[in-house]
């Protein structure tokens, strides 16, 4: 099978032949349909990533929306999500004509879905739509505000808060075309990170009590001075690092306000959870009430599509066997 092959760390994968998967006890034969790149992709490539990476040579992708060919989990034909189990991290991943997965990793979708924004919706999608729909529930007229809204992740967290029913969201982030586009996704106000006095700046745009509900996928200075404006009692969900790894985060801050710092990961979500919200998701995007800026590219064009994403591509790449 044609399949995109990745043979030294921090190099690019090229298309090429491989031997077609065989499942195993418990698992499901799949033809990928549609297979979006995602940073960790990136970030198991290089080496750097907490996980480790599969032994070279290998195939990256850590998810992909695929049809089921042989399974005893799913009737034959079945699109289906499968993703976070290993795949492209531990061993072979979804950037090829076929794949295996665990019978218990499949997450149907209807079949009237579009593949490719049901990709997109995966990985960055849940990790967008997770903090503000399940793990930090939206109250209803609250203020949001968005850090990093200008990447996928930011893009659905900030339209998901205004579906859930934030009364104002506001949107912060640097790529200032990208900024200044959120307005058509429901921003009420936008901020530039770059802003000298970035604390002034979100406290003009999200009004004086403050956001009650923070969105970082930042870390680093934004999500300083998030919580120097912060309401009290606010929650912050940080589910990143774009910004830095570290942060300076007063104490009399946190104490003073009683704010509550809670952290994010895909990974630490429950299958069982996953299905629920996700369905919920691709439904809203599905209905029109949700964008994802995306583009989908033939996987011929893998090696192109990874120096784009390497760099920050602004918009979803999904790769179509």
């Amino acid at each position: 099978m044609r399949a995109a092959l990745l043979s030294e760390l921090d190099g690019t994968p090229r298309l090429g032949e491989w031997p077609a998967p065989a499942p195993g006890a418990g698992q499901s034969l799949l033809e990928v349909v549609a297979a979006p790149l995602n940073p960790i992709d990136i970030a198991v490539a290089s080496g750097r990533h907490y996980a480790g990476h599969p032994s070279l040579p290998y195939i990256p992708g850590v998810e992909a929306v695929a049809r089921v060919v042989d399974s005893r989990a799913q009737p034959e034909g079945t699109l289906a999500w499968v993703g976070l189990t290993g795949l492209g991290v531990t061993g072979d991943g979804a950037l090829a004509e076929r794949l295996v997965a665990d019978d218990d990793a499949l997450v149907p979708i209807p079949p009237a879905a579009d593949p490719a924004l049901a990709a997109a919706l995966g990985v960055a999608g849940m990790a967008g739509w997770l903090p503000v729909a399940w793990r930090a529930p939206v109250r209803r007229g609250e203020t949001v505000l968005v850090l990093g809204a200008t990447g996928t992740v930011g893009q659905v967290a900030l339209q998901a808060a205004r579906i859930l029913g934030a009364g104002r969201v506001v949107a912060a982030g640097r790529a200032a075309d990208r900024l200044r586009a959120t307005r058509d996704l429901g921003a009420d106000a936008t901020v530039s990170l770059d802003e000298a006095d970035l604390p002034a700046a979100l406290r003009a745009a999200c009004g004086p009590a403050g956001p009650s509900l923070v969105i970082d996928p930042v870390w680093g200075g934004p999500l300083q001075a998030a919580l120097e404006v912060a309401a009290p009692g606010a929650r912050v969900v940080n589910l990143g690092q774009s910004a830095g790894a570290t942060a300076t985060i007063p104490s009399a801050a946190v104490r003073g306000k009683q704010l509550d710092l809670l952290g994010f990961s895909d990974f630490a979500v429950s299958r069982d959870v996953w299905r629920r919200q996700y369905a919920a998701l691709v439904d809203h995007a599905g209905a029109g009430r949700l964008h994802v800026p995306l583009e989908r590219l033939p996987l011929t064009d893998v090696a192109a599509a990874w120096e784009r994403q390497r760099n920050g591509p602004g918009v979803k790449l999904v790769l179509v066997p």
